[in-house]
């Protein structure tokens, strides 16, 4: 959801002053990390999902102001629009039984949060963009009751001075103008967050941008856009495009956009991704808090209007000290809770044995471009990519899955202390998902060939299936 702000109008003032605190708190950051005082605990996982809102014409329905009022669970919070909701999940450590505890978490949530939103005649679903979604959905009197996203929405149009365009060229071709921010809600992901111990966060980080490749063409779930069948997970030009707005870049880096896959592996700090903030990217939100810097309000909030597909945040352990989790954004929401705890063990599996081999090793495994290229493709083309791996030769995504990173990620969660019989159901399912070619966006897109059209009938399967629980990989076409 993001930090909430109190007030929608700021003066030229407002931005000087947040300037003024935001770079004091980025230098105190790196005095943190210099001096090793950041926290080394971890890892440790949680996520956040996004979900919809639906009518039981299994169209949006704009009221999550209410539903959130009615259920009052402090792990739901609200979205950009008023059709969708937030759920997330308490940190646990990542070892032992820590799967099937978030599987249990989320589940209990998923299950209450579905049971309500029924006894309102309405229904959730879980899914990377929503079938029966149209442009005039997305309006400024669908915007949820928040101040933080009307100025958003103010800031970024008044920096681009003009429409925004999406054009997305993929199975079909989708070329529109939209004059609000809300573009963006047509996007739903699931967030998983890693915090890990500050001598390792820059390994974590990179091991993380090495592995959202395969991730976002596993977890693709997002065919459709408006009618238009796009990419296998479209969410990813849609949300760069939504919010399409740059940063001061230089010679050096070229363009930066808040939305990216970021300008480059970090190579000594993760204090990198900070620094760069501060120096290329303009204030959006100029909230002034009276707090103390070591609270990093100015830093965090700053931070939290630059959208990295992963991105480093700050927060605090216990005892209050500082710490550094890695936000990895490239899996859509869904298909279902044991579909995004598998996606979840796969990714915090891949991402530690990619760490622990960048520790002993010079430089990265990929060139930067390599790493991006591969991820870009990967949005577009999903489970039937050729991705340029460790060996610098392309290969088909399905047999590097099967020959290399389903075994790497069990070694990352062996090494981790996961539960033998946990990395085996979590990693099963992945590997079912890959052995059938098929994930959300795949299914999605058979059930079309067979019913032409009809994306109302789409999403009541794709919901009932849902309920079910069922890997999607097991899903069938009625």
């Amino acid at each position: 959801m993001g930090q909430e702000i109190h007030t929608e109008i700021y003066q030229a003032a407002d931005f000087h002053q947040f300037q003024q605190r935001l770079a004091i708190e980025t230098k105190l950051l790196e005095q943190l990390i210099t001096q090793g005082a950041c926290s080394e605990h971890g890892p440790v996982a949680g996520f956040e999902i996004e979900v919809w809102l639906l009518d039981d014409d299994m169209r949006p329905a704009p009221c999550n102001a209410s539903y959130l009022a009615s259920f009052s669970n402090p792990l739901a919070g609200a979205e950009l629009s008023k059709f969708n909701v937030e759920f997330n999940t308490a940190p646990v450590p990542l070892t032992n039984n820590a799967l099937t505890e978030l599987n249990n978490d989320l589940l209990n949530t998923w299950q209450q949060a579905g049971q309500h939103a029924r006894q309102m005649q309405l229904h959730l679903l879980m899914i990377g963009s929503l079938p029966t979604l149209r442009q005039d959905d997305l309006h400024l009197g669908n915007i949820s009751d928040m101040h933080r996203y009307r100025v958003l929405n103010e800031q970024i149009l008044k920096k681009r001075n003009k429409p925004i365009q999406l054009d997305i060229k993929g199975h079909e071709h989708l070329k529109i103008d939209h004059y609000d921010v809300m573009l963006e809600a047509a996007a739903t992901s699931f967030q998983l967050h890693l915090q890990c111990p500050l001598s390792l966060a820059h390994f974590y980080y990179n091991a993380s941008l090495l592995a959202s490749a395969p991730m976002v063409a596993l977890c693709a779930n997002a065919p459709f856009v408006f009618g238009k069948d796009l990419w296998h997970d479209s969410r990813i030009p849609l949300f760069e495009q939504a919010v399409g707005i740059g940063g001061l870049g230089g010679a050096a880096l070229g363009p930066l956009w808040r939305v990216s896959f970021g300008s480059d592996f970090v190579r000594h700090s993760i204090f990198e991704c900070f620094a760069e903030n501060l120096a290329h990217f303009p204030i959006l939100l100029p909230e002034c808090f009276d707090t103390e810097p070591e609270q990093f309000q100015h830093l965090r909030l700053h931070n939290g209007t630059i959208w990295r597909w992963n991105r480093p945040l700050i927060g605090f352990d216990e005892d209050g000290a500082p710490h550094i989790r890695i936000e990895h954004r490239p899996p859509s929401a869904g298909p279902t809770v044991i579909d995004s705890i598998a996606n979840a063990a796969f990714f915090y599996g891949l991402c530690q044995n990619l760490c622990e081999q960048l520790q002993t090793q010079q430089g990265p495994l990929l060139t930067f471009p390599e790493a991006k290229d591969n991820f870009y493709q990967a949005a577009r083309y999903g489970l039937g990519v050729h991705l340029v791996w460790l060996d610098r030769q392309k290969q088909r995504l399905p047999g590097l899955l099967k020959n290399e990173l389903l075994p790497r990620a069990a070694l990352g969660l062996k090494s981790l202390h996961i539960d033998p019989a946990d990395i085996t159901l979590y990693l099963d399912i992945v590997r079912q998902r890959v052995e059938s070619l098929q994930n959300g966006s795949t299914w999605q897109r058979r059930f079309m060939q067979k019913y032409p059209g009809d994306f109302v009938a789409l999403t009541r399967c794709y919901l009932d299936n849902q309920r079910r629980n069922r890997p999607v990989g097991e899903w069938e076409i009625p």
